[in-house]
């Protein structure tokens, strides 16, 4: 927890003169995911308020914020932990994701698309592959999929799928070989890079597809085996 803190008291000058719940709640979510704060982390108030410099209550009704999006839990005279996410939950973010994703790639009209943020991602994802770093590579597939959603240029459709991806990172961090789950959609990542650069949207929008439906079937069989381990222990 030291090391997160740390990160938080750095996040300050995010803050402003004027600390809201909502700048908390943002700061927050992208710790979250990032992968800061593992599922099953109780998030203290003295702690996380004193590294953020902000209010109790301000602190609380940033939390109330993030319950409300699924991301945190609650727990009576316990406290506040990050939610830990079941099959079912896998299952609808991806749900989530194949609507959204898609429906953007196939909309969004004739090429040439701006397409330099989403390269960039591609990179960023090489890059980690390069030094072995498989949990900054999970974030990096998280920028890419960002990147092509914001190809919609709708801020509402960027904020609902803030917090999905934030969800799904949740979803990754039960995941025992990050390599093994991350690596293999690099490729698939430059593919639709290049479909798409290539202008062709509905090649995109069908590799994608596949994509995401593979990557759903490898996260729900380890949600399945890590809950069988769960229940023989």
């Amino acid at each position: 927890m030291a090391e997160q803190l740390t990160g938080l008291a750095g996040d300050r000058v995010l803050l402003g003169r004027t600390s809201t719940a909502e700048r908390v709640s943002d700061i927050l979510r992208s710790r979250i995911s990032e992968g800061y704060f593992p599922p099953g982390t109780r998030l203290s108030e003295d702690s996380i308020g004193g590294a953020l410099g902000v209010s109790r209550n301000t602190l609380r009704e940033a939390f109330r914020l993030l319950t409300h999006e699924r991301l945190l839990i609650h727990e009576l005279n316990r406290g506040v932990f990050v939610r830990v996410l079941t099959v079912e939950d896998v299952e609808d973010i991806y749900r989530t994701r194949s609507l959204v994703e898609c429906a953007v790639v196939r909309g969004l009209g004739e090429p040439p698309y701006p397409l330099r943020q989403l390269a960039a991602a591609v990179a960023e994802g090489e890059r980690a592959a390069d030094e072995g770093d498989w949990k900054a590579m999970g974030t990096a597939n998280i920028h890419f999929h960002r990147e092509l959603v914001a190809l919609a240029g709708s801020e509402r459709t960027d904020e609902l799928m803030r917090s999905v991806f934030a969800e799904l990172r949740l979803a990754f961090h039960v995941v025992d070989d990050p390599r093994r789950l991350h690596e293999p959609y690099l490729a698939r990542n430059r593919e639709i890079l290049r479909t798409l650069e290539a202008g062709d949207r509905h090649g995109a929008a069908r590799a994608l597809e596949t994509y995401l439906a593979d990557s759903l079937q490898r996260v729900v069989e380890v949600y399945r085996r890590r809950v069988g381990e769960d229940g023989a222990s």
